[in-house]
């Protein structure tokens, strides 16, 4: 967007979007007497266990995969593939499988599938997305040298051991309480002999069509901005779908949440996870009822590259977060559906303080703009969003309250796709200030701390890199308890409202509606859709 307009019209109107998406049709594929589920979905990144950590891809990979432990909806642990995992100092634990588990091809899920998964993400070389997730297990160290040009000395975990064909072990580096959590995020899914190519080798095609052991496999491969199509695999040995299969069909470009919203309400797709901002007042009229709320615990934010020298200076991010009246854009863009992020971390977790952002989290343009002109703040900046999510009315309403209050010129630059701006951040490129979110993996402080701020943290996008900080993390990883450790978390947090590496923003819900053909639809905290629960419509 080259022009601005006011705040409180800074949204476009969804039935004037009536363009079809790229590789999208506007009605159902064809289908049998079996029930498929049509469903909106963005383009994921990728579609391999250790290398996703974005939503769409995520979401793709709960249905083809199932995880040790999975959640209920108070996000407490429950046992899925795994039939106990069990300690007795939070160091070494014990991971016994269920029996009869088999992957999609009929390979046995067993401790091996696990530990080749493992190793291979763990890898340095192998450039794995979710790389840092196995931090915690001994061996690490030697896999992932820090010293430039230093080659690994190992290519598998120390610390995992192989007991029976259904048991393995695993023996961390430090005690840590919440392991188990972690158990359920996507890089410990276990991969098949047949993803490798030779030991220690993924399949180059193995991505483009994953073979899983969870209640959905693949069909046909991965059609790259079109269609992800999967069906209910009869031998699931957990809960069976009701639902016959799921047709992902992936919406991309400006217009791709307005144009699947016209054809949700046309029943043409069943499920959708985001509601354009300017039907929100007016969805649950168009949807007939369809419409639905639920505790999420996506953390939405703006991220500095803080090694840029415009943004390296913490007075000038924290006068940028100052100029945002982030209660304004709640009520006038998001219709009071989402609040305004008062600290780095989400509400839903143990360990939540209101207010742990501190002043930065606090909307007063006066102070702002005297601070900002004291460090000599930038006078052209830009903030760089993913368009197919339907971010551009905040973006653009944030852009016209930092020219207002700041006396800078902001633009915002919309990619056409999230992975697009995944690719760019990931190849190093300068895409300026930056529109990012989070939703949990587990359900714990760590989650957000360890991952988006840590000095080598999975999705440390903006180079921030506090040694303080690290070693408080550190030190509530191998806490003896989830109290003990959060005591450290909240000190680790306190730097962060300090340093203010990136500005919260909104604290989200799942905002979601579905078509006429389906019911009982539940998005948990987790930001997924409860593809087991769903069922067709009577």
């Amino acid at each position: 967007m080259r022009g601005r307009t006011p705040l409180s019209l800074a949204v476009a109107g969804a039935a004037a979007l009536t363009m079809v998406a790229a590789g999208c049709s506007s009605t159902p594929q064809a289908q049998d007497e079996r029930f498929i589920l049509q469903f909106y979905l963005g383009e994921p990144q990728h579609l391999l266990t250790t290398n996703t950590n974005e939503s769409e891809g995520s979401q793709v990979l709960a249905a083809l995969y199932e995880a040790l432990v999975d959640f209920d909806e108070q996000a407490r642990p429950v046992m899925a593939a795994a039939e106990s995992i069990t300690t007795e100092d939070n160091k070494t634990w014990t991971i016994k499988l269920k029996e009869g588990r088999t992957f999609h091809n009929g390979e046995p899920v067993d401790a091996d599938s696990f530990i080749q998964a493992w190793n291979y993400g763990a890898y340095g070389p192998n450039g794995q997305g979710n790389n840092y997730f196995f931090e915690f297990i001994e061996g690490y160290a030697e896999m992932n040298p820090q010293e430039e040009g230093q080659e690994p000395t190992a290519t598998e975990l120390s610390g995992l051991k192989k007991i029976d064909d259904l048991t393995f072990e695993v023996t961390l580096h430090n005690p840590f309480s919440e392991f188990p959590l972690v158990l359920g995020y996507t890089p410990f899914y276990p991969l098949p002999d047949a993803a490798f190519s030779e030991p220690g080798v993924i399949d180059e095609e193995f991505e483009q069509a994953p073979i899983g052991n969870g209640p959905f496999k693949m069909v046909g491969t991965w059609q790259h901005d079109q269609l992800i199509q999967v069906e209910k695999w009869a031998d699931f040995k957990g809960t069976q779908p009701k639902i016959d299969g799921v047709d992902f069909r992936i919406y991309t470009g400006e217009t791709a949440v307005n144009t699947a919203y016209n054809d949700l309400q046309a029943n043409n797709i069943d499920v959708m996870d985001t509601i354009p901002i300017d039907a929100l007042a007016t969805a649950e009229q168009d949807l007939n009822g369809r419409y639905e709320t639920s505790p999420s615990s996506t953390f939405q934010y703006l991220a500095f590259p803080v090694t840029n020298p415009k943004y390296s200076n913490p007075n000038v991010r924290k006068a940028i977060s100052m100029a945002i009246d982030r209660q304004e854009q709640i009520e006038l863009v998001f219709q009071n559906s989402q609040r305004a992020a008062d600290a780095f971390v989400s509400p839903v977790v143990a360990g939540y303080r209101p207010g742990a952002c501190g002043e930065a989290c606090e909307f007063n343009p006066t102070e702002a703009k005297a601070l900002y002109e004291a460090n000599n703040g930038p006078r052209e900046i830009s903030i760089t969003y993913n368009a197919d999510g339907g971010h551009a009315p905040w973006v653009e309403a944030t852009c016209n309250q930092l020219e207002l209050n700041l006396g800078v010129e902001c633009t915002p630059i919309g990619e056409p796709r999230f992975r697009d701006v995944l690719d760019k951040l990931d190849a190093g490129e300068d895409i300026g200030f930056f529109r990012l979110g989070w939703i949990m993996d587990y359900p714990s402080m760590q989650n957000y701390l360890g991952p988006l701020y840590s000095t080598n943290g999975s999705s440390n996008y903006y180079g921030y890199s506090n040694p303080e900080f690290d070693e408080l993390v550190k030190k509530g990883e191998t806490a003896s308890s989830q109290e003990e450790a959060i005591k450290f978390y909240q000190q680790a947090e306190d730097i962060l409202a300090q340093d203010v590496p990136v500005i919260p923003m909104r604290f989200g819900q799942n905002n979601y509606g579905y078509s006429e053909r389906v019911t009982n639809v539940y998005f948990d905290q987790f930001g997924r859709c409860d593809l087991i629960r769903i069922e067709p419509a009577v």
